[in-house]
């Protein structure tokens, strides 16, 4: 059966805009890309959809997410002048006053908001990544899951290392089409040099998807130039001694074989140009997370650098513990908006197009998922339908300026996942959204009590 998705607009993303476009559908594929009489002409037996005054675009992807961690949404407002006490009040309530079906039912809330919001792929760190693989394809996305590694002692590093394997040898065993798992040794204040060796070597032997948090920070650039500043503190505190490297997290990650994994680095705020050309030549991809760093006062990632420089980046919106929302054009036009209030008239300016890449096929070529991110014959058929004849998006003229500097999340009208519509007229069809909303109140209670 095919079917074919009409707008007056379609952007392909890598090629212009189609006026009066069409995208035809079989299964989980697209089948053809282009105007709509002629796409029509060719599939005349198939069904129609047609929506209009609007725009079909591919699914929007999120590279850096934390699902389980949903219920917190503006629960840590009063932390975020201290990023300490704000990990201190969460990782409290996630482990004292969350079951394991509160953690689930946070990760799929969390699905339930990306997907209305047009995402359709996500990169999600996970401390329970059954748990949010689980929550993955119950609402009907694509993604890879993280487990989340943690080890700062360098005496621990083989006893961490095998309970991580142990770990993802099972998770394994639950990889979809879909919905597979990757590994995350999380930061380099909280995984010691040798761990990350280990786990490096584990990733490139079982073709594991490695991601980490990365140059998020001054106060992790004080732990790596000069072995001061509170990240050094917390480990003397526990015994554990930290041997300053002089050397940036970059340049530490690439002593330790991290960058031979092609990882996805989250953040990326603090890096200077031999970091730039460090993830570049080693085909890394990086998260860009503009709004969660600009809540903390981590400082600004130099956007517009990395795409001048080719290098692979997506957009993500970090957990809504500090975002506090999961709407990837909310954050390509505050990435866009931040990166050309920071820049000089000589540099060039970050564009909607540019921008839109980023939140589609950038983030596919950073998470190094293939055959996703444009509108193309024979690509998966991920696909977000966002409407554009709101108050707020009239007139329009050009639809990509007006997707990125007019539209949200909340004026997506369809979004389709490997060529199954999972969200459309205002609901979620593949899972109780009432229920899930019931249970999001209880867990606030649980989590404030």
């Amino acid at each position: 059966m095919t079917t074919i998705y009409c707008a007056h607009w379609v952007i392909p993303i890598g090629n212009p805009p189609i006026e009066n476009g069409a995208v035809a559908v079989e299964g989980p594929k697209i089948v053809a890309v282009g105007e709509r009489a002629a796409v029509a002409a060719r599939y005349s037996a198939a069904d129609v959809r047609d929506f209009g005054e609007s725009a079909i675009l591919p699914g929007l992807i999120n590279t850096h997410s934390h699902l389980e961690l949903t219920a917190m949404r503006g629960y840590l407002e009063n932390e975020e002048g201290d990023f300490f006490a704000w990990l201190r009040k969460l990782t409290t309530a996630r482990l004292e006053r969350m079951t394991p079906d509160d953690l689930y039912v946070s990760a799929a809330w969390g699905a339930v908001e990306a997907v209305r919001a047009g995402v359709t792929t996500l990169g999600d760190a996970s401390e329970s990544a059954r748990t949010s693989m689980e929550a993955l394809k119950a609402v009907g996305l694509r993604g890879i899951v993280y487990q989340e590694a943690f080890g700062p002692n360098p005496a621990d590093a083989r006893e961490k290392f095998e309970e991580l394997s142990e770990k993802l040898l099972e998770l394994r065993g639950l990889d979809t089409e879909l919905v597979r798992v990757g590994v995350s040794p999380h930061a380099p204040y909280t995984v010691s040099g040798p761990l990350l060796e280990l786990i490096a070597q584990l990733a490139l032997e079982k073709n594991l998807s490695l991601m980490m948090h990365a140059a998020e920070s001054e106060a992790e650039s004080s732990f790596m130039r000069d072995g001061t500043g509170p990240f050094a503190i917390g480990l003397a505190r526990r015994g554990i001694e930290w041997r300053s490297p002089g050397i940036s997290t970059i340049q530490y990650l690439a002593r330790h074989q991290i960058m031979k994994t092609r990882p996805l680095l989250a953040h990326c705020i603090t890096v200077d140009e031999a970091d730039i050309a460090t993830v570049k030549e080693a085909g890394a991809g990086i998260a860009h997370c503009p709004k969660s760093n600009a809540k903390f006062r981590h400082g600004r990632a130099p956007f517009a650098a990395f795409l001048n420089r080719g290098i692979n980046v997506g957009l993500g919106s970090d957990s809504v513990a500090s975002n506090n929302t999961c709407d990837i054009l909310e954050e390509a036009r505050f990435a866009t908006l931040q990166a050309r209030a920071g820049a000089s008239q000589s540099e060039p300016m970050v564009t909607a197009e540019a921008a839109l890449r980023a939140a589609t096929s950038g983030g596919a070529a950073a998470l190094g998922i293939s055959g996703i991110g444009a509108l193309v014959e024979g690509g998966a058929a991920d696909i977000a339908v966002v409407g554009l004849s709101g108050a707020h998006q009239l007139p329009s003229y050009d639809p990509m300026t007006t997707l990125l500097f007019s539209s949200s999340g909340r004026d997506v009208l369809m979004t389709m996942v490997a060529g199954r519509e999972v969200y459309r007229d205002d609901r979620v069809v593949t899972v109780d959204e009432d229920r899930l909303r019931g249970r999001m109140k209880e867990i606030a209670k649980k989590v404030q009590g």
